[in-house]
């Protein structure tokens, strides 16, 4: 068993009309091209722009709320339309998945939280995804306005995936906000994402807390933010320790550092990014192959440990037979 922990399907307008990539994936293909690589299942969640947004400003790559949107509520639509696909469309395909619903913590919480009680009526899902950054939404209101998925989480007993950052300039994300927030919330589990950016006083902070595990999400071309030290990457001065030029000891000594809190996931399709900014094209491109292939460059025991081990001590899943 090999579970990829992290990826989007669906499509994000924001991206799209933005000319920013990538802004779409679909589950059959995605489960083709990385079947193909070894892996026998996908945590699946909704991209992050929503339909409740003010869509008139996609264009300018701006986020806004209130008059625009298609629809009222945060996600309503998007998580619903995943959980279709993956129960009602493609079924064989969706058996395969572990689908997260998405939220945004600050906004409309008490009529999300209504919608997400309907659907756990009706489809089966595992967990609650955030990614606060592009939203613009503090992840510290999820103690506040957003402390209702919080009750959700434990009343269901399902787990956080929480997008995580170090840069200064990102007021939304910060990984250590996220660690406070799991430190006050002991009996919630969190997973925090692309490795906490490699800074090494959180991931230790991670493997101290017993209820947050780190994922490894968009690895490669993380690393390569490492080697280039860019800005969304740790400083060298708090930056785990290992060799960046090879993705694959990354993923070896973060597996030694952090045995059992360690998840290996690609965030297909955001392995790749490419966009225009400050009037520069910036493309960090990576595949699901290479992902795949610095994932199994460690002995079997230790990809079955962050693959597969790890990730279902996280996932706490009630009856591991859908597995099967």
């Amino acid at each position: 068993m090999l579970i990829d922990c992290h990826n989007h399907v669906g499509a994000d307008l924001l991206f799209y009309l933005h000319g920013d990539f990538p802004y779409a994936q679909q589950l059959v293909a995605m489960i083709q091209e990385g079947g193909a690589l070894g892996v026998t299942h996908w945590v699946v969640f909704p991209f992050v722009s929503y339909a409740a947004m003010d869509a008139t400003r996609f264009r300018a790559g701006e986020v806004g709320f209130g008059s625009g949107g298609l629809e009222k509520v945060p996600y309503a639509f998007e998580n619903r339309r995943l959980l279709e696909e993956c129960h009602r469309l493609f079924p064989e395909e969706g058996r395969k998945t572990l689908p997260f619903v998405m939220v945004d913590p600050l906004r409309e919480t008490t009529a999300q939280a209504s919608e997400l009680r309907q659907l756990r009526g009706q489809y089966r899902f595992h967990g609650i995804k955030i990614q606060s950054t592009i939203i613009q939404a503090d992840i510290k209101r999820l103690a506040h306005e957003g402390k209702v998925f919080l009750e959700l989480a434990r009343e269901w007993d399902v787990p956080f995936l929480i997008h995580s950052s170090v840069a200064e300039s990102d007021l939304w994300a910060q990984a250590s906000d996220i660690l406070d927030l799991a430190e006050a919330s002991p009996d919630v589990r969190f997973c925090l994402a692309h490795s906490c950016r490699y800074d090494r006083e959180c991931l230790d902070r991670v493997n101290e807390l017993p209820n947050t595990w780190f994922d490894c999400s968009a690895h490669c071309i993380h690393c390569v933010g490492a080697v280039d030290d860019l800005p969304y990457i740790a400083p060298r001065s708090r930056r785990f320790d290992s060799d960046y030029t090879r993705p694959d000891r990354v993923i070896a000594d973060l597996a030694a550092a952090y045995p059992t809190k360690f998840l290996w996931g690609s965030d297909s399709p955001f392995y790749s990014y490419a966009a225009e900014i400050n009037h520069q094209i910036v493309k960090l491109i990576s595949t699901y192959e290479k992902e795949v292939t610095a994932l199994k460059a460690s002995p079997p025991e230790v990809v079955t440990r962050i693959a597969s081990t790890n990730t279902l001590a996280y996932l706490k899943l009630h009856d591991e037979s859908i597995l099967s």
